[in-house]
């Protein structure tokens, strides 16, 4: 990642260093954008809802850094189980492909690659259905406004949508890895 700039440390989770690399400013504003303009989803899904302009910016904005913070949590994830399983992490890199866990070295077993790869996607999972839920109880018996409600329904959407494309069997996305942790098993060679 050398290529897309210099990355800055950001902060630390449970001991991991979260940075960011500049071409993420990029990705933040593509998503602001297809969010808040004219034509993005906040105006599709709050139409007739007479919601001002600044207005969709601010939901896109929160929108972004919501999706964010989903992709941290992803990747949280991976390096938890890393951790544990005794593999070394380097920290937690956003940039404009989204993020990524950054791994001292290849997993010691197949079982460790197992449950490294799919709990990444298992954690878009969770999160997408609890978005998706309080979205529905804000629309059905918490009389939440509807600018509030259309930010956990974008992110449960997106984290259902990212937990699918993740698990393609595609090296080097989770689907990928799990595949290659089954052969590597099933083989005894990595």
């Amino acid at each position: 990642m050398a290529a897309l700039g210099q990355t800055r440390m950001l902060f630390r989770i449970f001991g991991f260093p979260i940075k960011v690399n500049p071409s993420w400013v990029f990705l933040f504003v593509l998503i602001v954008f297809s969010l808040s303009s004219r034509n993005g989803l906040l105006h599709q899904w709050l139409a007739g809802e007479g919601v001002s302009e600044t207005t969709y910016w601010a939901l896109g904005m929160i929108g972004a850094l919501g999706l964010f913070g989903s992709l941290i949590v992803h990747e949280l994830a991976h390096s938890v189980v890393a951790r544990y399983t005794g593999m070394p992490v380097k920290g937690i890199t956003l940039f404009v492909f989204g993020g990524v866990s950054e791994m001292g070295d290849e997993p010691p077993t197949a079982g460790a690659e197992f449950f490294m790869a799919v709990i990444g996607p298992l954690s878009s999972v969770v999160i997408g259905v609890a978005c998706l839920v309080l979205w529905a109880m804000g629309e059905s018996f918490l009389s939440w406004p509807a600018t509030v409600g259309v930010v956990f329904r974008y992110l449960g959407t997106i984290n259902l949508l990212l937990a699918v494309f993740n698990s393609m069997p595609a090296f080097p996305l989770d689907g990928g890895r799990v595949v290659r942790s089954l052969l590597w098993g099933l083989t005894g060679s990595l």
